[in-house]
């Protein structure tokens, strides 16, 4: 049986509209535009200066799109877009819909799920019903489980969620991994925060970067991660010895190579590499750039 759980902290925007590919595509990071029906992307939304305002998961609709966003970036992203709109012809309004996560197995076909597009091991998502939502998913031969066990799944593979491994309006793409998780497409045309992106891409100068770690003991999230005297970042998502840190790549190194070790609180951190990360980490030898 797959499981499943209402996120709490997500909510939904529906951009619809003749113009709404066309409108969409031209200010996130992915290309949205030739999605297929029930087919979703990994997208952001960023400043001019290339710092995520907001994440999300956008859905292609027969009308649009509905938008799997962050509910604390929810205003400030349909503020955004509205801003953005000019004579477009689209609309942009918030649902009265909740969001679920499917994990585990395949018993989710009465809900129109849509595949997670950053990891196919990370499940499905599906808008539904808010007033009846642990009934619409219970009837659809769901388990039902607490947010926190999906959460620990995600931490389990690695992936950071926006708002809890990285600050919004801080935070570049490449530092929140959106650039491996598929959020980021180096191919398509002119975004708002291409230069700044496309930049870090072809200068390598990403020197933070979201890795998940294993920690030896009790730790909070929040808590300053140090490498020797420095700090060298901040540990996010925490599930039991699992956990995901936004780490200074190159602090790390250095401690590695120092024989020193990682610390958050008393906890020691172990940095753990997953399949779907193809950035050097601290410790691995450095690509000879001339093969």
């Amino acid at each position: 049986m797959a499981f499943a759980a209402v996120l709490t902290d997500r909510a939904a925007i529906r951009v619809a509209g003749e113009e709404a590919p066309h409108f969409l595509h031209n200010l996130v990071t992915s290309s949205v535009e030739e999605l297929a029906e029930g087919k979703a992307a990994y997208a952001g939304l960023l400043t001019p200066q290339g710092k995520i305002i907001s994440d999300f998961f956008a859905l292609r609709t027969p009308d649009g799109y509905l938008l799997d966003v962050p509910a604390a970036r929810l205003e400030e992203l349909k503020k955004r877009l509205t801003l953005y709109k000019l004579r477009a012809k689209v609309t942009i309004t918030a649902e009265d819909l909740a969001v679920a996560a499917i994990w585990g197995g395949s018993d989710d076909e009465a809900l129109s799920a849509f595949e997670d597009p950053r990891l196919p091991v990370l499940g499905k998502r599906a808008f539904i019903s808010k007033s009846e939502a642990n009934a619409t998913l219970k009837t659809a031969g769901l388990e039902v489980k607490p947010e926190d066990e999906f959460h620990a799944h995600r931490i389990g593979l690695g992936i950071p969620e926006g708002g809890r491994d990285f600050a919004f309006d801080d935070a570049f793409p490449h530092e929140a991994d959106m650039d491996q998780l598929g959020g980021v497409d180096f191919r398509k045309g002119c975004y708002i925060g291409q230069e700044v992106v496309s930049r870090t891409q072809h200068r390598s100068t990403a020197r933070t970067r979201i890795v998940p770690v294993t920690l030896s003991g009790p730790a909070e999230a929040g808590t300053e991660i140090m490498a020797g005297d420095k700090t060298a970042g901040t540990l996010g998502s925490v599930s039991g010895t699992r956990g995901i840190a936004l780490l200074r790549l190159d602090r790390a190194e250095d401690a590695l190579a120092a024989g020193e070790v990682l610390k958050a609180g008393s906890a020691v951190l172990t940095i753990d590499k997953p399949d779907w990360a193809k950035f050097r980490f601290p410790g691995e030898p450095v690509p000879d750039k001339a093969s």
